[in-house]
């Protein structure tokens, strides 16, 4: 059964994208630990992150790179963090989170409440600054 990343990507289940190419897929998270937290996943179906070969892998990284690059110059973060956790979904993914402060809570089990309005505005506006 596919995943509901994968879903996602074949368009089964709306998304707020950011970012595509051939191999990868980037998109807000709809629990957001901060604005403008967004996913990077390989297209291809894989559990673990570290079942990707070390091309797959790398591919993602320069990838989730662009994304974060892109995060950077449309919110103005002091820095973006990362983190792969791997357990709520069973597709390799990336989690790319904004800082603003130098001390906001930077956890996936910390959520911020965004309405639909925003996450699609945020997303347009990601995506005009990525370059793949």
């Amino acid at each position: 059964m596919a995943s509901i990343f994968t879903k996602i990507i074949n368009r089964e289940i709306p998304s707020f994208t950011v970012a595509e190419d051939d191999k990868h897929y980037a998109f807000l998270d709809i629990n957001p630990a901060a604005r403008g937290h967004t996913l990077c996943i390989p297209k291809k179906e894989v559990d673990y992150l570290f079942d990707l070969s070390a091309e797959e892998l790398s591919e993602l990284t320069q990838f989730s790179q662009k994304v974060a690059k892109g995060l950077d110059l449309a919110l103005e973060p002091i820095r973006t963090g990362v983190i792969v956790e791997g357990m709520e979904v069973p597709h390799a993914h990336i989690h790319l989170i904004p800082i603003y402060t130098p001390t906001q809570n930077f956890s996936l089990g910390k959520k911020i409440s965004m309405d639909e309005g925003e996450m699609a505005e945020l997303a347009e506006t990601i995506s005009k600054e990525i370059r793949l």
